[in-house]
C-alpha cells in the first residue's frame, strides 16, 4: 500500500470520526456534562497532549508578530467555535448540526475574498447565495422537537456560527501553518483557547458528578478528547503531507453522510423532508463554490 492511499485513508478516517461525534458528544451533553463543561474537558486534553508532543519536537522561536495572530486565531478556532458548537449541538439534533457544519468552505470563501481580497467570480457568488439559503431553511424550519433536543432554532444558528466561525479560523492561520512546524504551531494555539474557555467553562467543568456517571460516558468523553481532538489533527496532518489541502478538503462532504447514518442507526436522530432539502441546497452551494475554484486554478 502507497503512501497516497494510506493518507486517502487517513482523510476517510477523519471525516469518519468527526461524523460519529455529533452523536457521541450529544449523548454525553447536557446529561451528565454540560456544553461549557465539554469544551473544558476537550481543550484543556488537547493543550496536555500538544504539549507534551511538543517535547520530541525541534523548539522553534515564534516570532512576537505572530503571537498577536495566534491569539486572534485561537479565539475563533478554538474558543468561540468549540463554545458555539458545543451549546448549539446540546440544543439541535446530530443531522441538524452535521449538515449545516458543511457550509464552513463557504464561509472561508467570503472571508478569504475580504481579507485576503481573492476575486469572486459568479458561480461562486450564486453558490455562496444558495449554500446560504440552505444554512438558513434548515435553521428557521428544521425545528422538528426530538428526545434530546431542548430548542433547536437556536441550536442551529449557534452551529452555523460555529460555521462561520471554523472558515475566519481557516483565512487566519493560512499563512502561520506553513510557516511553523504544525505541532509547535497547535500547541501554542490550544493553550491561547484554553485561556479564553476557562473563564466559561470551568464553573461547569468542576459541577461535573464524575462519581454518579455510567462508564459508557467515561469511554465517549474519552473517544472526544481523544479520537476527535488530537487523533484527527494528527491524521490530517499526515494526508497534508502525501495530498494537496483541495483533496483533503472534499472529504468534509462525508461527515454529515456517516453522522446520519450513525444517527439513525443508534436512534439519536430522523431525517425529514425539511433536513434533506437544506442539505441538497447546501451540498449544490459548496459544490458550486468549489467546481468554480477548480476551473479558476486550471
Amino acid at each position: 500500500m502507497n503512501a497516497r492511499t494510506l493518507a486517502l485513508i487517513a482523510a476517510a478516517i477523519v471525516s469518519i470520526i468527526y461524523g460519529i461525534n455529533y452523536t457521541v458528544a450529544k449523548d454525553v451533553m447536557p446529561v451528565y456534562v454540560k456544553p461549557f463543561g465539554f469544551i473544558f474537558l476537550r481543550v484543556a486534553g488537547g493543550t496536555l497532549v500538544f504539549w507534551v508532543l511538543g517535547l520530541f519536537v525541534k523548539s522553534e522561536k515564534i516570532d512576537r508578530k505572530d503571537f498577536k495572530t495566534m491569539a486572534i486565531a485561537a479565539f475563533f478556532g478554538v474558543s468561540l467555535n468549540l463554545l458555539t458548537f458545543f451549546k448549539g449541538l446540546s440544543l439541535t439534533t446530530p443531522i441538524n448540526a452535521s449538515v449545516i457544519a458543511v457550509i464552513s468552505p463557504i464561509m472561508v470563501l467570503i472571508f478569504s475574498s475580504i481579507l485576503l481580497k481573492e476575486k469572486l467570480y459568479a458561480r461562486k457568488i450564486l453558490g455562496v447565495i444558495i449554500g446560504l439559503i440552505g444554512a438558513v431553511f434548515l435553521i428557521i424550519y428544521g425545528g422538528k422537537i426530538v428526545e434530546g433536543a431542548q430548542d433547536v432554532m437556536l441550536g442551529n444558528f449557534l452551529v452555523f456560527i460555529n460555521a462561520a466561525s471554523f472558515g475566519l479560523y481557516l483565512v487566519l492561520v493560512k499563512k502561520l501553518a506553513t510557516k511553523y512546524n504544525p505541532i509547535v504551531f497547535v500547541k501554542w494555539l490550544y493553550l491561547f483557547g484554553l485561556l479564553y474557555v476557562t473563564p466559561f467553562s470551568i464553573k461547569e467543568a468542576l459541577a461535573i458528578n464524575w462519581e454518579t456517571m455510567p462508564e459508557v460516558i467515561y469511554y465517549k468523553i474519552g473517544f472526544v478528547i481523544i479520537f476527535t481532538t488530537c487523533i484527527t489533527y494528527l491524521f490530517n496532518l499526515f494526508a497534508l503531507t502525501k495530498l494537496k489541502p483541495t483533496t483533503v478538503s472534499v472529504f468534509i462532504y462525508l461527515q454529515p453522510v456517516v453522522a446520519t447514518l450513525y444517527a439513525i442507526f443508534v436512534g439519536a436522530d430522523t431525517l425529514n423532508v425539511i433536513k434533506i432539502a437544506s442539505a441538497g441546497l447546501i451540498f449544490l452551494g459548496v459544490y458550486l463554490v468549489s467546481k468554480q475554484a477548480k476551473k479558476a486554478a486550471k
